[in-house]
């Protein structure tokens, strides 16, 4: 699923939500609230948001759209939470940092009548009314593969070494997922994962630091990267220039989309 259509169909969840606070006679109005966890990930304040907001004036013109970002700070983001319901929003657009602890954010909500929509990551633990995502486990078991395809096309054998895997974040259900799918593609390759890392917060720099210390560690025994995202791609690829290695090649490196690793 593109990121556009994960945005449309978060648009027509929020066109449900609005629809059952409202009058069957009245156009949708009110005050949503968009509250994306991090600014490590560029996608949030560079598609996600500006998408979500263009979508919603198409649907919703006299809405008011909130929007905050917690910067990969769960408690930031409870006061945010806490901000937009006190200025009155009555639909919740939650992708959470922690996706444990969003569970108490859910629930307050619903117990007062206000409608949560999970973007992008689930709330295992206290479902919100509606969730909106890609096919999470799908998506790793995709970059797996792509990376596993072009390491044979590349002539690479299984007997050369093995791949690291840099995960996303540990507080985020959705990279769970995308772990499962990386291990399920990666099974039976003739690939051996060499280690894994779970990257706190998705961030890049501590993506780079840990593929640093892996090289030192295997050095030539690594033939390739799986990553979670673009931005540990790039926290990866960065590691390899670093280390000498330069240009790092499409074959080596794989995440969502593959264009991370031109």
């Amino acid at each position: 699923m593109t990121r556009l259509h994960t945005q449309l169909i978060g648009a027509a969840a929020l066109s449900l939500a609005l629809a059952g606070i409202t009058s069957a006679y009245a156009a949708p109005s009110g005050t949503v609230a968009f509250l994306m966890p991090d600014q490590a990930s560029t996608r949030y304040e560079q598609h996600d948001f500006p998408g979500f907001k263009a979508e919603m004036g198409k649907l919703c013109p006299d809405c008011k759209v909130l929007y905050q970002n917690a910067n990969a700070d769960a408690s930031q983001q409870q006061q945010q939470f806490n901000s937009v319901i006190a200025q009155g929003a009555k639909v919740i657009v939650l992708d959470p940092v922690d996706s444990t602890a969003a569970a108490s954010l859910v629930h307050m909500a619903q117990s007062q009548g206000i409608k949560v929509i999970a973007y992008d990551r689930p709330v295992p633990s206290t479902p919100a009314d509606y969730y909106v995502s890609f096919d999470n486990e799908e998506i790793g078991k995709s970059i797996a593969q792509s990376l596993v395809q072009q390491l044979k096309a590349s002539g690479v054998a299984g007997s050369k070494g093995g791949v690291l895997e840099v995960n996303g974040s540990p507080t985020d259900a959705a990279a769970g997922l995308i772990k499962k799918g990386i291990h399920e593609g990666l099974q039976g390759s003739g690939y051996k994962t060499l280690s894994e890392y779970d990257t706190p917060e998705w961030a890049p720099p501590k993506a780079q630091q840990w593929v640093s210390g892996q090289i030192t560690r295997f050095g030539p025994q690594i033939v390739g990267v799986v990553a979670a995202n673009d931005g540990t791609a790039g926290g990866t690829i960065a590691a390899f220039k670093a280390a000498g290695v330069n240009p790092v090649r499409r074959s080596q490196v794989t995440t969502r989309p593959p264009r991370a690793c031109n």
